[in-house]
């Protein structure tokens, strides 16, 4: 694997031990080879070991006294946990801003969503996505919040969602009903509208897994339809006109 510029190295690290994952070359109980992982990747034990220190903080790996580096448990259950942490994390920061909104980021938030109802190209979509949430975690989370929020974000590599061609029409629900739950001032429901994405984020990814073969076919309840709250008049030409 070529060195990747513009990267941390102990990004590139992560990132390497994902993909294998993520693609079935490394599963549970699995050991990491970080020799490998130097002629691999081009770079020194430094990075990797960073990277491994990380990837443990996440949960994905374990390191065992004198045995090795070895990849903790991964099935259907796991990524369903990680979404879930990353639903009530993120809604911490959603709830705040619903307790307390100002007009700055309510109008950054509403700008931000106008881009999303308008941009079919998935790419660009992603890019509102992650704008949307860096906006409510820069002013409602503290460094603690950002880095629990950060770590649970291993299994949502940006160019899957990119790559969904149904990114839009299933995600962008969540969004109108988070928005407007701020714009309200209701915590609750903001944090539903989390919870509620995230839940389903998790259901997309290990159907995908399954089709890898990453993990075994098994029964998932994926809901595509629009959340409670009356999520789908948000995609009405009404919904675009919300002042924020």
């Amino acid at each position: 694997m070529p060195k990747t510029y513009g990267l941390k190295e102990k990004d590139t690290a992560v990132a390497y031990v994902l993909d294998r994952l993520l693609s079935g070359r490394l599963r549970s109980g699995d050991r990491v080879d970080r020799k490998q992982m130097v002629i691999d990747l081009g770079i020194s034990r430094i990075p990797i070991q960073e990277a491994i220190v990380q990837l443990e903080h996440d949960g994905i790996l374990k390191t065992e006294y004198h045995r090795g580096v070895f990849v903790e448990r991964f099935d259907a259950d796991i990524v369903r946990e990680h979404y879930e942490v990353y639903g009530l994390l993120s809604g911490v920061s959603a709830a705040r801003a619903a307790a307390a909104p100002t007009p700055r980021v309510l109008h950054e938030l509403h700008v931000l969503l106008d881009r999303m109802r308008e941009n079919l190209d998935s790419a660009d979509f992603e890019d509102c996505v992650w704008a949307f949430r860096r906006t409510l975690n820069h002013e409602y989370a503290g460094p603690r919040l950002r880095a629990g929020i950060r770590a649970s974000q291993s299994f949502m590599p940006k160019a899957f969602w990119v790559s969904y061609v149904d990114n839009q029409a299933v995600m962008l629900p969540y969004y109108e009903q988070e928005y407007r739950a701020i714009r309200r001032r209701d915590p609750r429901v903001a944090r539903e509208a989390c919870a509620g994405r995230s839940a389903t984020m998790a259901e997309i990814v290990i159907t995908e897994l399954v089709r890898r073969g990453v993990f075994p076919p098994e029964e998932t309840n994926i809901d595509p339809q629009a959340p409670g709250d009356s999520a789908s008049n948000d995609r009405s030409d009404r919904a675009r006109k919300d002042s924020p």
